[in-house]
């Protein structure tokens, strides 16, 4: 089984070695992944620039680009044969609720599911990015569990969350997106030459998460796996919709 592995934080990055190391358990390993921080950069693609992709090493190559362009170089252009599976992260820090639609971590995982290669983008919710060495025995065991699957789900990935190392794993629940709403996360000031400009980061969040979230089982010491789908069509409102009577006249 070949492995392509890759992150948002830069292939230097502590959580990136450890999947790609408890990857190895599963299959031979390839890494392709940013060669800097590319984290909230979502699924963007690079097109007004050329990339450029540079060997580090016989295993892994850093791209001038974000996670998407990553994926997409390694399937069209770097890797010898399509992978088996595409693994994701570990990215230093949670990624539930809404956050998955700026993560750069899960954007790489939906860039293979569209590409038609099963995918899995997985975080870590403690604070400190070198504690997720000590997550590498359970990485193993997930991976193991979820590639012996027999079918993986067509057009999903799934993302997963685990609790910091100071909180004992509970288990491991199947998990729907909470919801999170930000407060106070845009700054406006001055620079010292007077300058206006604005800093979006920081801020106030709170949760609102049923017991079958992904928030609320990792709050309660369990390991969220969520399937995310790529269509977003709102079914339910599909049939009203069709009664509202537009028309283009």
């Amino acid at each position: 089984m070949l492995i392509l592995c890759t992150n948002d934080d830069g292939y230097f990055a502590t959580g990136l070695g450890v999947l790609a190391e408890a990857a190895r358990s599963a299959g031979e390993v390839r890494i392709v992944a940013p060669d800097r921080e590319q984290s909230a950069t979502s699924h963007s693609l690079t097109m007004h620039h050329p990339l450029r992709a540079h060997r580090v090493n016989d295993f892994t190559q850093r791209v001038d680009g974000t996670p998407t362009d990553c994926v997409a170089l390694a399937l069209g252009a770097l890797l010898d044969q399509k992978p088996d599976v595409v693994l994701s992260g570990v990215n230093h820090g949670a990624n539930m609720g809404e956050d998955v639609l700026y993560s750069g971590t899960v954007a790489g995982a939906m860039e293979a599911t569209i590409l038609g290669i099963p995918a899995i983008a997985f975080s870590y919710t403690g604070r400190d990015p070198e504690a997720i060495v000590k997550i590498r025995p359970l990485l193993e065991r997930l991976i193991t569990q979820l590639l012996s699957q027999p079918e993986f789900p067509p057009e999903t990935l799934l993302n997963i969350n685990i609790p910091p190392v100071e909180t004992e794993v509970r288990g491991v629940r199947v998990t729907r997106l909470a919801r999170r709403v930000y407060t106070g996360s845009l700054t406006r000031a001055h620079d010292p030459s007077g300058r206006e400009y604005f800093w979006i980061g920081g801020g106030a969040s709170e949760w609102k998460a049923d017991e079958d979230s992904d928030f609320h089982a990792v709050k309660n010491g369990y390991i969220s796996v969520t399937p995310l789908h790529l269509d977003l069509t709102n079914y339910k409102l599909l049939s009203g919709m069709r009664e509202w009577g537009l028309t283009h006249e």
